[in-house]
């Protein structure tokens, strides 16, 4: 045998094989995590909606709803067929009660609840949820999925920026506090707390009344000015103007105990025996809480922070219909009272695809964040 043909002894593996053979295994583990991460969720937000399905069907009312707005579409259809004009009201109904068998059979109401039950669950997943019964869009359309999608943006526009404000005026204070246990100021956060007992809207009233009513400095409500401004600036301009109030509301309504639990959480860390180390070592305030403080808790902040995003947006109903505020949660509300069933699942399922979302996010930002967090559960071998 030839001295190219022999066997390589283990000592000889190069360092650059056993990092590529490294890089492989973790593709393939981040690959096969992503994979089953994403299967696992799918499946968790199909029987949560399922769920919801069977619940809102509860005595069969989104059955009635949909067959009333078969009939609502054939009466349509009826009314606006020339050739139906001249025909007695016996002969009409007679047509009517035709075209609606027929529809119903297309949609398949003549099979039993267990097969429509899926069909429904497809048309949770894939938002065709059909027309709206009383709600209509922007654009005048009835679809469900079209008033979803022209609201959510505003609705993410709002509270996106009550959360960015909320999250980084909360760490900041927090901080400082933290670091100035029992001081005056320290205190007025404490007797403060309790104000954030109450919901942003309840702020928001008497905001209203004082910046819009008394001084008139500020709009009561809506998103800009009515017509809107063709300028991009004015646009601007007059957006700003109108989300000061509801951000303001938001903002008055969970500062305080924001801090105050931050503060706490702070203080907790703050009393660990690496941070004893570290100030004996004479490192100065910032670069403590920087290395030994924020950077520990990170996946918590991180993880606090997105919960927040949702959370908030959930409880937009009353803060976004007392501002009449075109979002996501006035939608909400309004369907309520019209007892509008598929844009209340539709919204539904808004929700669970941006928990989802969120959750597989923050599996790789923690990885990210954290090294001692490895995606999949992978530890290297020595």
């Amino acid at each position: 045998m030839s001295e190219a043909n022999l066997p390589l002894d283990s000592s000889e593996i190069t360092e650059q094989e056993v990092k590529a053979k490294g890089g492989t295994n973790t593709f393939s583990r981040v690959a096969k995590y992503t994979a089953v991460r994403i299967i696992t969720l799918f499946f968790t937000v199909v029987v949560a909606l399922y769920l919801t399905v069977l619940i809102a069907n509860m005595g069969g009312y989104v059955d009635e709803i949909r067959r009333a707005q078969i009939r609502e579409d054939v009466n349509q259809r009826v009314a606006n067929d020339p050739a139906m004009r001249n025909v007695s009201q016996e002969a009409r109904i007679t047509k009517i009660n035709e075209m609606v068998t027929i529809q119903e059979k297309r949609f398949g109401m003549d099979q039993p609840f267990v097969i429509r039950s899926f069909k429904y669950l497809w048309s949770a997943i894939t938002l065709n949820l059909g027309k709206a019964t009383q709600m209509t869009s922007n654009s005048g359309s009835t679809s469900v999925r079209t008033i979803i999608l022209e609201r959510l943006p505003t609705t993410l526009l709002l509270f996106g920026t009550e959360a960015l404000l909320l999250f980084f005026t909360a760490m900041y204070f927090s901080l400082i506090l933290s670091r100035k246990y029992g001081s005056i100021w320290d205190k007025i956060l404490i007797a403060l707390t309790p104000l954030s007992a109450a919901p942003g809207w309840f702020y928001g009233i008497f905001l209203v009344l004082i910046f819009a009513a008394i001084l008139k400095i500020l709009p009561f409500s809506g998103m800009v000015d009515s017509p809107p401004p063709t300028e991009p600036l004015q646009y601007m301009v007059s957006l700003f103007r109108h989300m000061t109030l509801p951000v303001t509301a938001l903002l008055i309504g969970g500062i305080f105990i924001e801090i105050f639990a931050w503060r706490t959480f702070f203080l907790i860390y703050s009393s660990e025996d690496y941070v004893d180390m570290a100030k004996a070592k004479g490192l100065t305030s910032r670069d403590i809480e920087r290395k030994y403080i924020l950077r520990p808790t990170l996946p918590t902040i991180i993880t606090s922070f997105a919960l927040l995003m949702i959370t908030i947006i959930v409880g937009g109903p009353i803060i976004e219909t007392l501002f009449v505020w075109p979002g996501i949660g006035r939608a909400q509300f309004q369907a309520i009272g019209y007892f509008d069933t598929p844009v209340i699942l539709g919204i539904t399922v808004v929700y669970a695809y941006l928990l989802a979302i969120t959750v597989f996010i923050l599996d790789f930002v923690y990885a990210i964040v954290d090294p001692r967090v490895k995606i999949g559960g992978g530890e290297s071998k020595q």
